[in-house]
């Protein structure tokens, strides 16, 4: 026979318990209407406010007891959201220096998945999954049972509860008028949910406006139908390699924990190409997006379209907009993509015009992961002589290779190898990986991320430079850049969006055509070099290198 044991609560502890609770219930709410949405606010002062939201919640729930019970769910829901989306927003801004946006942003969380995955392996990243389903399940219960409990106490005490939603409204208004804060940085006076609510409802129809503009913008495109035999017309026979190296920010270069890492090895880079023949001009771009989505970067750069979402992407990898890619393809180059990155089929190759998309399932690569990173980026430039560059009788190669030694997490990095015949199926990296620094470990102690982060961008434009200080010929123009800045623990807090270019060449009758664009002499932009729009440098490019008629 089996035996339910109940707890009695003496009768005196009762309203004691439930007085309790309708507090608890009270601080909650009071809770949810200030909570913040970046982390650095999350303080004891940020809780010291009065959220005027707090009246109107109390006049709202001043109805009688059956629109009380439904007001009062929906409204909990409703606080309970804007809380989950708050904490979102804290991620956002953490790794990508932005909000999250509630329409587009959802995609993004299937790539927060794989790299939790690749990061600290399977088993944790289905407990993560489970513990935010969980507390998401917590936050919406707690806030609505919340709001019904004080919508109970104001159902019991109308009287005093208008009386009191009349104070909290003059005193708001009192504290707003006066300008009174805390250490006149924190206002006494809140109203962070309901400008929040607003802001994010403002967004949303923002991004469904988006989508009839972009659509235009797609339209208007001066080389749409240029003839293929007046565009880059300055660059026939020569191999043209734009290379993204992953997370390569303005920060890398003039942060002043990072410049010191990186800015030799770009300077003694420049000296080892010199002394090969090349010369190299280096400029700014700005990209449209930060700490992540470098697919939103490669777009940008290759249609000329400012493509900063995910529903510019899909719209345009749906049109027929001209991209560099195609330029060339007409203009009789073989067009090829390295995607070292790549482990599954990518549609989006024919829109951009590719001959041949090379991946991490056809590389050859028989050597670990490195995280996130499927191979090094030495073994994948190494790979790039064997299926494309070295052989023989071929056309002339226009080639995108987005490497990825230096994607988040930036544990284990690579070591580059000196002798470049050794590196073979990429076998020899098994005992370098099973040395190195885990992420696990890395990220256990947040001021050892961005140094880390300078050793994975050293490396991979050690490798870059190496390569063609090697195997690099005569009619190589080379076109390195960033595609994005790191998350801000490693860029820092209020980085631009900014990331280095690069063009190398031996040719100067290359270099020349590009001389009104002033950029900074070797592999290093200065501080007052120009800085450009990541869009604007499709058509920069064609107008250098076509003919006049196509500037026009």
């Amino acid at each position: 026979m089996s035996h339910v044991v109940q707890l009695h609560l003496p009768p005196k502890a009762r309203p004691i318990v439930a007085q309790g609770l309708t507090v608890l219930a009270g601080l909650i709410v009071f809770a949810a209407l200030i909570f913040p949405n970046i982390l650095s606010r999350l303080t004891p002062l940020g809780f010291l406010r009065i959220p005027v939201e707090g009246a109107f919640l109390i006049a709202l729930l001043l109805v009688p007891p059956k629109p009380r019970r439904i007001l009062g769910t929906a409204l909990g829901v409703l606080i309970g959201l804007l809380v989950i989306e708050k904490c979102l927003d804290m991620g956002f801004f953490s790794e990508l220096n932005r909000p999250f946006d509630p329409v587009l942003d959802w995609v993004l969380f299937d790539d927060a998945y794989s790299f939790v995955v690749d990061s600290y392996g399977k088993g944790a990243a289905i407990g993560a999954a489970i513990g935010i389903l969980a507390l998401v399940a917590a936050v919406l219960s707690l806030t609505t049972w919340a709001v019904l409990r004080v919508g109970r106490l104001v159902g019991n005490h109308q009287r005093r509860s208008l009386i009191t939603a009349g104070g909290v409204a003059v005193a708001w208004a009192a504290t707003f008028a006066l300008g009174a804060s805390f250490t006149g940085a924190v206002p006494i006076a809140a109203r962070s949910t309901a400008t929040y609510a607003w802001d994010r409802a403002h967004q949303a129809r923002a991004g469904l406006k988006d989508e009839a503009q972009f659509a235009k913008e797609v339209k208007q495109d001066p080389y749409a139908n240029v003839p293929p035999d007046q565009m880059l017309t300055a660059l026939k026979g020569k191999d043209v390699v734009f290379t993204f190296v992953e997370s390569y920010g303005r920060s890398a270069i003039e942060h002043p924990a990072l410049a010191p890492m990186v800015d030799p090895v770009l300077d003694q880079g420049t000296r080892l190409l010199g002394e090969k023949g090349f010369t190299a001009r280096s400029g700014w771009l700005t990209s449209p997006t930060f700490g992540g989505g470098s697919w939103l970067a490669h777009s940008t750069f290759e249609s000329g379209l400012w493509i900063n979402n995910e529903q510019r992407y899909r719209n345009l990898v749906a049109s027929d907009r001209l991209t560099l890619t195609r330029a060339f393809h007409t203009g009789d180059w073989r067009t090829v993509s390295v995607m070292p990155g790549a482990t599954r089929a990518w549609p989006e190759g024919s829109f951009y015009g590719y001959d041949q998309v090379w991946d991490s399932r056809n590389l050859g690569y028989n050597g670990p992961k490195f995280s996130w990173a499927p191979m090094p980026d030495q073994y994948t430039l190494k790979q790039f002589n064997t299926i494309e560059y070295k052989k023989t009788n071929r056309k002339s190669l226009m080639v995108e290779m987005p490497l990825v030694s230096s994607h988040t997490p930036w544990a284990p990095i690579p070591g580059y190898i000196d002798d470049w015949d050794s590196i073979g199926d990429g076998s020899v990296y098994q005992s370098m990986v099973a040395d190195a620094k885990k992420p696990k470990a890395l990220w256990a102690d947040p001021k050892q991320v961005r140094p880390e982060y300078g050793k994975s961008i050293v490396y991979s434009v050690t490798s870059l430079v190496n390569w063609i200080v090697k195997y690099g010929d005569d009619n190589l123009v080379m076109v390195f850049l960033g595609d994005h800045q790191p998350s801000p623990i490693a860029s820092g807090a209020g980085a631009s969006h900014d990331v280095p270019i690069t063009i190398v060449t031996k040719d100067k009758a290359v270099l020349e055509r590009i001389t009104d664009w002033q950029w900074a002499e070797g592999l290093r932009p200065l501080g007052d070099t120009p800085v450009w729009p990541m869009n604007a440098f499709r058509d920069r490019f064609f107008q250098a290198f076509g003919t006049k008629a196509a500037a026009s």
